[in-house]
């Protein structure tokens, strides 16, 4: 049986390099991600690393949060499947990191966040976890023994300049974890959030004041070093094991012990 994993956010960070660790262990990838004409270079370098490994790389550069688009992208995974007898989506992983960086209150009133800004930011980085999931489900492209994973960090428990939004955003892509986990529970889909430590990343690098913050993950993470993204993409590859049907629900910490100090 032919099975994929689909990735949003698949072109930098957790997404690629969970892309690139899954398709050494044996699955094939859909992979949705937004990028400019210039970035492209690096979305065809991982889809070559993946077809080194013997297996299909379909990606999509579109903006995962628009209805529209995200139907269409269905639409095109679903009639691939129906083509491929026994073919399912047995991995999905949400690893979209798009948001406002202002604060809530400013001195001067231009310079702090809008209700667009917010509205967006929750969108993108939590809500659309519900919808695909909605999509896959419904479309029963995804079935028992299927493993869905959200990207978190400490922001959902901690507070840092600029982050509000983004910080509301993934304390309610936990919360969206555990409600999935409950609902799809019966369907033997299990859904679990990876609660990273901080991690060099683009995302990471957009971030007001993101050296400080490697700088404190340094001192105070026990393992002496910033977590990557391939510690990620191997805690979570192990997480698709067959063996752990009884794991849901949980906000798992990928963090070397960071999140200890």
């Amino acid at each position: 049986m032919k099975e994929w994993a689909l990735i949003l956010g698949a072109s930098s960070g957790f997404g690629a390099a969970i892309a690139r660790e899954l398709a050494r262990r044996g699955f094939h990838i859909f992979g949705v991600h937004l990028d400019r004409r210039e970035t492209l270079p690096q979305v065809q370098a991982i889809i070559e690393d993946i077809q080194r490994n013997g297996r299909d790389a379909v990606f999509f550069n579109t903006n995962a949060a628009d209805p529209k688009k995200r139907k269409r992208v269905m639409d095109d995974i679903e009639k691939r499947l129906k083509a491929e007898p026994g073919a399912t989506v047995r991995v999905l992983v949400h690893s979209l990191a798009f948001g406002t960086l202002r604060p809530f209150i400013a001195d001067n009133p231009d310079e702090q966040i809008t209700p667009k800004q917010m509205d967006m930011t929750l969108e993108v980085m939590a809500h659309t976890l519900v919808y695909w999931t909605q999509e896959l489900v419904n479309r029963r492209l995804m079935g028992r023994g299927g493993r869905i994973f959200a990207m978190t960090s400490s922001g959902s428990q901690r507070v840092f300049p600029y982050y509000g939004a983004v910080s509301a955003a993934k304390a309610a892509l936990e919360s969206h974890v555990r409600q999935l986990a409950l609902e799809l529970a019966s369907k033997g889909i299990t859904v679990n959030a990876l609660r990273a430590g901080v991690t060099d990343t683009p995302a990471l690098r957009k971030i007001p004041g993101h050296e400080q913050l490697k700088q404190q993950a340094l001192a105070h993470n026990p393992s002496g070093r910033l977590t990557t993204p391939e510690d990620v993409a191997r805690a979570l590859a192990a997480l698709v094991s067959e063996d752990l049907y009884w794991v849901t629900g949980n906000v798992i910490n990928v963090d070397g012990g960071e999140n200890l100090m």
